[in-house]
């Protein structure tokens, strides 16, 4: 079973269910109106970003970018490779950078460089979880679902070696999984 292999449930369906409507309340009250482009960072953010997006009650855009820096590791290797760029033009849009987990920072800052020198009129970030004590850059997300401490955490899209994204709660991984 799936669930063995968690130690711990870190942040529960109920929890997170709970924090995506404020976070979609948040955003709709800071862009209603202004019509944002939504662009989820693949693989990881499809969940969050699926759920966030009906919280949200204003007129929006999505969009999705599927970048690499882990491989098949535990750690960011700090080289980020672009794999799927934006189908939008977003020069003179609201862009909402939608992560899943900010760790590292690295390609956070990459991505939001890359956005910016596109010409939008703003690029905010959201994410799900932020996870200072790991942070490599120096990037601070806009809209931040729960501070999470240094654990390796699985499950609502976060994976380890692509399992335990259908996890529908955050768990930490037992140690002997991933070691």
């Amino acid at each position: 079973m799936i669930e063995a292999d968690i130690e711990r449930v870190f942040f529960s369906a109920d929890e997170i269910a709970a924090r995506v409507r404020e976070l979609g309340a948040q955003i709709t009250a800071d862009y209603d109106g202004k019509n944002p482009l939504f662009v989820g960072v693949l693989k990881g953010s499809f969940v969050f970003m699926a759920d966030l997006m009906r919280a949200v009650g204003t007129y929006c855009d999505i969009d999705f970018m599927a970048v690499s820096s882990y491989g098949s590791g535990t750690t960011t290797t700090g080289a980020v490779k672009i794999n799927k760029d934006l189908s939008y033009d977003v020069e003179g849009r609201n862009i909402i950078l939608i992560e899943d987990i900010l760790d590292s920072g690295v390609t956070l800052s990459y991505l939001k460089k890359y956005i910016e020198a596109r010409k939008p009129a703003s690029v905010s970030i959201c994410t799900l979880l932020d996870k200072p004590a790991r942070r490599r850059a120096d990037i601070t997300p806009d809209y931040v679902g729960f501070q999470c401490p240094d654990a390796f955490i699985v499950g609502y899209g976060l994976d380890y070696a692509e399992r335990y994204r259908n996890l529908p709660y955050i768990g930490v991984l037992r140690p002997e999984i991933y070691a």
